[in-house]
């Protein structure tokens, strides 16, 4: 499969999209996006698909607001892995947390669209 001059901004919008839906709770976008494989790595552990979308739909993590500051894709076949900086606010058994993160997303390209495959956080330390 060969990609458009257009694909990282493609995939920009496509993970601007995800956090939103992840905001909103949008299970249906989000099964939709994510491949039955995918792999989901939180601070409390990792995740199949099934389990990641029971998270979002019942709101034991609220992925609130995600504010994005720098976004970089990296794009090796039909693979495309994207690094986001971003400050998330989420509500954990009803309290607010914001942390910073470093977001790794892995994304296949398939022949219905771009698939999440994998989604980790990293916590970064900010003084």
């Amino acid at each position: 499969m060969t990609t458009n001059p257009n694909t990282e901004q493609e995939l920009i919008t496509l993970s601007k999209d995800k956090w939103q839906w992840m905001a909103d709770k949008n299970v249906d976008k989000l099964n939709d996006l994510f491949d039955e494989k995918a792999m989901f790595v939180h601070m409390g552990g990792s995740f199949d698909k099934s389990r990641e979308l029971e998270i979002i739909k019942t709101g034991f993590v609220w992925y609130k607001q995600v504010d994005i500051h720098k976004v970089s894709v990296n794009i090796i076949g039909s693979t495309a892995i994207l690094l986001t900086k971003i400050t998330l606010l989420a509500v954990v058994n009803e309290h607010e947390i914001t942390t910073e993160f470093e977001v790794t997303e892995v994304y296949i390209q398939q022949q219905a669209g771009w698939k999440l495959g994998a989604l980790s956080f990293t916590k970064l330390l900010v003084p």
